[in-house]
């Protein structure tokens, strides 16, 4: 018997991906991050996409901010984006990703990188 498995978001991950997809159509590889980062802050708004860009979040222990996380996107009030331009995902990516998540108690991050082959994600949960 197969167990179906519930995602997280799913739908709103789904119009994500789609939106990623269409940007690197039209765009291609080889430009800079703040390039598809603009073209997707364009695709969110005309489909009017709740969201923030470059939104910067304090992390603060007992009242004192110890520093301060810059999100390149928050979507949905409740999914971080994450926007990269190489061929790979690293652990050094998903680490950022899930440390924004638990400063923000969020549940879902999404690391999106234009590659040679295409946009490719990877999907980030914190589970606390």
């Amino acid at each position: 018997m197969i167990k179906k498995i519930d995602l997280i978001y799913a739908d709103e991950c789904y119009e994500i991906m789609g939106i990623a997809f269409d940007v690197f159509k039209k765009l291609g590889f080889g430009h800079k991050e703040n390039i598809y980062q603009k073209a997707l802050a364009t695709n969110f708004k005309e489909r009017n996409f709740k969201f923030k860009e470059q939104l910067r979040y304090n992390l603060k222990y007992k009242d004192e901010t110890l520093g301060v996380y810059i999100l390149d996107f928050l979507l949905f009030d409740k999914i971080v984006l994450k926007i990269k331009q190489k061929d790979f995902i690293s652990e050094k990516d998903i680490d950022q990703v899930y440390r924004y998540l638990r400063a923000t108690h969020l549940k879902l991050g999404i690391i999106l990188t234009f590659t040679k082959k295409g946009a490719c994600f990877k999907r980030i949960v914190n589970l606390k």
